[in-house]
């Protein structure tokens, strides 16, 4: 508990300056309702993805408001019983206003009370935090039905376009197309963290991945097998977009069991730097034991993180589909028997789309590979098209057997939605 009001009184001060200056935004899609509905708006994702940003962004539309990050360390005492006095100070400070932003609100423990409390007296509260599923648990108890959820990832590849101040259109001229491409390549390599698309300084994006590290999983989940742990995350970085299992990787990493590995992999995707992805099967069941298909949260991270990475393009670029899938909120799987399709979409109880992607088709033996894998994923769940998803390649059409293959240019399906 803070004993010093004044101290509190300080960190509202400095932190309202900060958050009030004025700054060129990339905007974020976010739907309107989010923002216009009574309940509490939570906003979840991976540490330094703009999070705070997006909430200077949102707080332009309202005249008044109170605002506190609780990253600051001057709150490392903050406690539940600090609420009264942090809304004392507000009415004192700013008089009364009818909207609260708070920061990384998971880091005080009984938050979601205080935040009934607002909701209660008819106020509209945002917040944010970096970890999925300590929000999770919190919103399902204490705020069940009184909130909306949205993930915010780093920046897609049409905001980073936004932010080079590329005009998105609907046609391009061939040096346009070739200009995306470039900007695409860069894309890939230094992800979409958005103070690295403005800094292009690998080291900050380096600095990022520690924090998440240190910040997020270490200290709040007590690890005490540090290296190891720091191995594992190493490890699944350096092969994203391929087949893991908890027994190979407490093999191959030599942990104690594979629970150990499965809860250290959770950890991981509570902090948002890896998803798993399971195979599609009718048995759910069958869904949970088969091997995943492991996943980071940006590309970025990837080359700067894992080991002699950046040489396997075709991997990156899956990776990059699979983050854009997430931001489009589809429900994702992959398809394994004879062959791989690396993408099925699910709506409701229905497999709808199969996609596939390539760093490039010129290869026959390649091109075949990846008809083959889509071509299985389309005759097993009755669709009758797919995608191929090629970096270097034309746009073109393909009929086999009465069904319908989409080769597509990956960056102009990234600016299609």
């Amino acid at each position: 508990m803070i004993e010093d009001r004044k101290k509190i009184e300080r960190v509202i001060d400095d932190q309202r300056k900060l958050f009030t200056e004025e700054l060129d935004f990339v905007p974020r899609d976010i739907p309107e309702s989010f923002i216009k509905n009574k309940k509490i708006s939570v906003i979840s994702g991976v540490r330094r993805s703009g999070k705070s940003t997006l909430l200077k962004q949102i707080s332009k539309r309202y005249d008044g408001f109170y605002y506190l990050n609780f990253e600051d360390d001057r709150l490392s005492r903050f406690e539940i019983e600090d609420f009264s006095t942090l809304l004392e100070l507000f009415l004192e400070l700013y008089g009364k206003q009818k909207v609260f932003f708070f920061d990384e609100i998971q880091n005080i423990y009984g938050w979601e009370k205080f935040a009934r409390r607002l909701f209660d007296g008819g106020y509209k509260v945002f917040v944010t935090g970096s970890n999925a599923k300590i929000l999770s648990s919190e919103l399902a108890t204490t705020l069940t039905g009184r909130h909306l959820k949205m993930e915010l990832y780093p920046f897609n590849f049409q905001e980073f376009l936004s932010y080079k101040k590329f005009e998105i259109k609907k046609r391009y001229t061939t040096e346009e197309s070739a200009q995306i491409n470039r900007y695409l390549r860069e894309f890939i390599e230094f992800g979409g963290f958005p103070e690295i698309v403005e800094s292009g300084n690998k080291a900050e994006l380096q600095q990022i991945y520690q924090d998440i590290l240190i910040k997020d999983l270490l200290l709040r989940f007590n690890i005490k097998e540090v290296k190891a742990f720091k191995e594992l995350s190493v490890y699944l970085l350096s092969n994203t977009s391929s087949l893991i299992s908890f027994r190979n990787l407490q093999k191959v990493l030599k942990f104690k069991s594979p629970n150990t590995v499965k809860t250290y992999v959770d950890y991981l995707e509570e902090s948002y730097i890896n998803f798993s992805v399971p195979k599609y099967d009718y048995s759910f069941r069958k869904q949970i034991i088969n091997d995943r298909k492991i996943y980071s949260i940006d590309t970025g991270l990837v080359n700067v993180v894992s080991f002699a990475f950046s040489e396997n393009k075709g991997r990156l670029i899956e990776n990059l589909v699979f983050i854009e899938l997430k931001n489009r909120n589809k429900e994702v799987f992959y398809h394994k028997d004879k062959y791989e399709c690396d993408f099925v979409l699910k709506e409701g109880r229905k497999i709808v789309e199969a996609i596939q992607v390539t760093d490039n088709i010129s290869n026959e033996q390649i091109r075949e590979r990846e008809i083959s894998g889509l071509f299985e994923a389309m005759n097993k769940y009755e669709l009758n098209k797919g995608t191929i998803l090629v970096f270097d390649g034309r746009e073109e059409e393909k009929k086999v057997k009465g069904k319908k293959i989409i080769f597509l240019p990956l960056w102009k399906w990234l600016l299609t939605k």
